[in-house]
């Protein structure tokens, strides 16, 4: 995602990946200002508790404005615990009507095993077909190749991996430096 006040800047590749009752979220590494990879090694992808329950968060896009997110789904989630479809749709109705989460810039992933949504400061709070999800710059690449690799007899760990590989491959702001949770369902 770019900001014109930080022209160039790109984030990363996020995918969730649901299969055999579990859930895999994985994220590359990379961070590139234009030509420039400024760090090969964040971690995007977050395991978070709140009221004991796990639940796997990816983020794509600015990390300040991340982590304000992360922070408000845990308050969401504390709110209405084991209920994540309505913690993320009270987070996107925040997001898209308060006037300081409006200029946040990023996207999520989340899961906790039994459901996978992406969220978006548009107010979507989309369940995806197929069983995967995929999200910033090199998203597109990563679900196309997901997509594919639901039809072999992968797992959901082997199928969000090869579909990072792949991405990396292609999208010049992807990395293979992957972190994966994996979250049964």
């Amino acid at each position: 995602m770019a900001d014109e006040r930080f022209p160039g800047w790109h984030g990363t590749t996020i995918i969730g990946v649901r299969r055999g009752g579990k859930v895999v979220v994985a994220g590359d590494g990379q961070v590139s200002l234009g030509q420039t990879v400024i760090k090969g090694t964040a971690r995007k992808v977050r395991r978070l508790s709140p009221g004991g329950r796990d639940v796997v968060v990816g983020f794509a896009g600015s990390t300040a404005d991340a982590f304000t997110l992360l922070e408000r789904l845990e308050k969401k989630l504390e709110a209405a615990p084991g209920q994540l479809m309505r913690a993320c749709v009270e987070l996107a109705k925040d997001w898209r009507t308060d006037k300081y989460l409006q200029k946040l810039e990023a996207m999520l992933i989340v899961t906790d095993g039994r459901t996978l949504l992406v969220v978006t400061g548009a107010g979507d709070v989309l369940e995806p077909e197929h069983d995967v999800a995929a999200i910033g710059s090199g998203g597109n690449f990563a679900l196309a190749a997901a997509r594919g690799l639901m039809e072999t007899g992968m797992d959901a760990e082997e199928i969000a991996r090869k579909a990072m590989a792949i991405a990396a491959d292609i999208c010049v702001y992807t990395n293979g430096n992957l972190t994966v949770e994996t979250i049964d369902g």
